[in-house]
């Protein structure tokens, strides 16, 4: 008996995993999975996981990896039909009628799917033979060791016409059904079919069960008109509900103990490649923008996947048509995230830079999916320099918020937007900036985390609490954040950091640790900064970084002009100290037995003065720089 995909897919997602598996193994609650004695192995201590969110179960003791079907296969020794029917019992679905027609298409499915393994194997030989030598070369030239070919099932297509289809021929293929399976060309004209991959490093592409059903292929020629193509729509491909690299993706999460990675999009084959070398679970669109049908196949592995897309005006583009996509799918269990990596390269390049560990922070800084929005929406309307362009921006708003079909959650996004929109318009209206409305944002948000914390009777409450208390001034924090975005100033001001802090008490370990690193590592960029200090047990402050900054209004930190970044960091952080100096001095005034009152009264009055230029914004003009020195 055949089932399609679709019956599959309902199938699972109708049944909890742990609810299956538990009825075999007893479980237990830990975290977002459950926990238990493999049933495949002896042990003494637990190392069988399942996680009902991404819908599988995995083993450490015995590596098997699979889902609710697999499991009742490997346990009660049940063919896969076998299963199928027990569990579509339980979910309460018919299973699909027995069809002639329909079992001819499988045995015709079966058929080409055979020829597409022979073409597998038939690419993967030729990128050890001679005639893949330039495949190699790039290989190597990428960063992409031989050991590592197999994993990915990478292949090369020699520059000939007709190489896999006699190929295939000599085995009993017949042309027609490799046209069919997408490995032929049939020229429109007429006249004899060509092989469709030539001078291509080859890529298989795998449905979610693992088959290999189709091709992509970089051509090795960079004068070709194509740089990647992908086989076309088949009986066994269907290029707008295909993932590049979910097999593996999934194999990834399953191997992750704490259940917390979620799965990464990315846009080319060979960044898919990168993440999973690096541990990160990530896949990609077939060449196109994301589905529909792919957002729910991420879904089901991941509720909030993050969209990493390129820097440049494509990339942004993307990121947009995948918003107007989404939203009215979203749920409140079902949303994206969004990541962007450092100066616009993307994960194979920061791989062969920096390494695996550079790359997973980088992917770990995500941004929600209604903040993103709500930049989007924004660019659109342009400069808000009139009452017409401001109202427009709030239709708009509204607008984007009543597409998602969930009432709560619409009704949430209105608010969140509108919030950020009044948030614009309080500012001076000739003055108004995205950087200010998320200020303002910010500054809500660490309101009402400290009031929380304020009012938390709990252990975690108190514990948060005593966080709280040692938390970094909103301008400290933006300038330790300036300082890893712009590390060049490490070394212009390492005398000035390593003698005096960063302006904070709080924050005195991380500038001598941020030294250090820089000392270490004289050209380390933001990520591998990030990288190293996570390393030396500074994660916890740099996400109480990421919390506090934004409430600084700190311009530097919006990006835009480096240089101009540069300068407002150095002039923050130079005014940060100089205020730390004069406390520690009005300080020692204090405890002396001849005190000074007039000079006590100057260096306040200095002090003061810093503080208030600080509050106003005017540190970050030029004539206030000039005053204040």
């Amino acid at each position: 008996m055949r089932f399609d995909d679709r019956f599959l897919e309902e199938l699972k997602a109708r049944l909890r995993p742990s609810d299956v598996i538990g009825r075999t193994v007893k479980l237990k609650r830990q975290g977002r999975e459950y926990v238990g004695l493999s049933p495949f192995a002896k042990e003494k201590s637990p190392s069988f996981f399942v996680n009902d969110d991404k819908g599988f179960f995995h083993d450490f003791s015995s590596g098997k990896h699979g889902d609710v079907i697999s499991f009742l296969q490997e346990t009660e020794r049940l063919s896969f039909v076998e299963a199928v029917q027990r569990l579509a019992g339980e979910a309460g679905m018919q299973l699909p009628a027995e069809d002639p027609q329909a079992a001819e298409r499988e045995q015709k499915r079966q058929g080409l799917s055979d020829w597409i393994d022979l073409a597998q194997k038939w690419f993967s030989a030729n990128l050890r033979r001679s005639v893949g030598k330039a495949a190699r070369e790039y290989l190597e030239k990428r960063g992409l060791p031989e050991d590592q070919w197999d994993r990915f099932g990478l292949g090369y297509a020699p520059n000939d016409r007709e190489g896999l289809k006699n190929a295939l021929i000599q085995r009993g293929a017949r042309p027609g059904d490799l046209v069919e399976a997408g490995l032929l060309i049939s020229p429109e004209g007429g006249g004899a079919p060509y092989d469709r991959f030539r001078d291509r490093l080859i890529f298989p592409i795998h449905d979610a069960r693992g088959r290999v059903v189709s091709f992509g292929g970089r051509a090795m020629n960079p004068d070709d008109r194509a740089k990647y193509l992908n086989g076309p729509e088949s009986p066994l491909f269907h290029k707008g509900a295909t993932l590049y690299g979910l097999p593996e993706a999934r194999r990834i999460l399953g191997a992750e103990k704490r259940g917390e990675q979620g799965v990464v999009v990315v846009e080319g084959y060979m960044d898919v490649i990168a993440c999973q070398r690096a541990g990160v679970a990530a896949v990609a669109p077939m060449g196109t923008a994301l589905t529909e049908e792919q957002m729910g196949v991420l879904w089901r592995v991941s509720p909030e996947p993050v969209l990493c897309f390129d820097g440049d005006g494509a990339g942004q583009r993307a990121a947009a048509r995948a918003i107007e996509r989404a939203l009215p799918l979203l749920k409140p269990d079902k949303s994206f995230r969004f990541a962007k990596l450092n100066g616009g390269k993307d994960p194979d390049d920061i791989l062969r830079e920096h390494g695996a560990g550079v790359l997973r922070e980088q992917l770990s800084h995500t941004e929600a999916l209604a903040d993103v929005l709500f930049r989007v929406e924004r660019e659109k309307v342009g400069a808000l320099e009139t009452p017409e362009r401001r109202s427009l921006l709030k239709a708009q708003l509204r607008k984007a918020a009543a597409t998602i079909a969930d009432t709560d959650l619409s009704h949430a996004y209105r608010q969140y937007l509108l919030d950020l929109n009044d948030a614009l318009r309080r500012q001076d209206s000739t003055a108004v900036s995205p950087r200010q409305a998320g200020q303002a944002l910010a500054r809500k948000r660490w309101d009402d985390h400290r009031r929380k914390v304020v009012e938390g009777a709990t252990a975690e409450g108190r514990a948060a609490r005593a966080r709280l208390v040692s938390a970094p001034k909103p301008l400290a924090a933006a300038v330790a954040e300036g300082l890893l975005r712009y590390p060049e100033v490490v070394h212009e001001k390492m005398d000035t950091i390593s003698s005096q802090g960063l302006g904070d008490e709080t924050l005195m370990k991380l500038g001598e640790d941020i030294v250090r690193v820089s000392f270490d590592i004289p050209d380390a960029d933001e990520g591998l900064m990030r990288n190293r200090l996570n390393a030396l047990g500074h994660g916890e402050t740099l996400s109480r970084l990421a919390l506090v900054a934004p409430v600084s209004g700190a311009p530097f930190l919006a990006g835009g002009d480096r240089e101009l970044s540069r300068e407002q960091l150095v002039r923050a952080l130079e005014t940060l100290v100089k205020i730390l100096t004069l406390n520690r001095a009005l300080d020692e005034m204090k405890d002396e037995d001849a005190f000074d009152f007039p000079a006590f009264s100057t260096l306040k009055g200095e002090r003061d003065a810093l503080v208030r230029h600080l509050g106003s914004g005017a540190i970050w003009t030029d004539q206030a720089s000039e005053e204040l020195h």
